[in-house]
């Protein structure tokens, strides 16, 4: 889903997954696993400097919050240990996958 003000990830986000994939396809019989993460508005400096981009970026922040279902941006630590669960053994049966952390704001699937 397109994002808007992030043209070359919105090109290069789908072409990732699938390489994601072909990529697990190969390497999965040698015992490794590929996985990838999604984020959304983690609330890191970047994201700050693009929302201070604007004319109001209170104003701006509000805006994105109120598309994301927690009403929120993510924290860094969320993201960390999102990666860390899909690092760990608890996720040993998972791999080519694209996993969102982004509060809910992606629509698809």
């Amino acid at each position: 889903e397109p994002i808007p003000g992030l043209t070359i990830s919105n090109g290069l986000r789908p072409g990732l997954a699938g390489f994601a994939k072909s990529l697990s396809d190969e390497l999965g019989p040698r015992g490794i696993r590929v996985v990838g993460l999604l984020p959304a508005r983690i609330d890191t400096d970047r994201v700050r400097e693009l929302d201070g981009l604007s004319a109001d970026p209170e104003a701006t922040r509000a805006a994105n919050e109120s598309r994301i279902p927690l009403r929120r941006y993510g924290l860094p630590e969320e993201f960390g240990r999102t990666a860390a669960f899909l690092l760990s053994p608890a996720a040993s049966y998972l791999t080519g996958i694209m996993v969102p952390v982004d509060g809910g704001m992606r629509h698809g699937f």
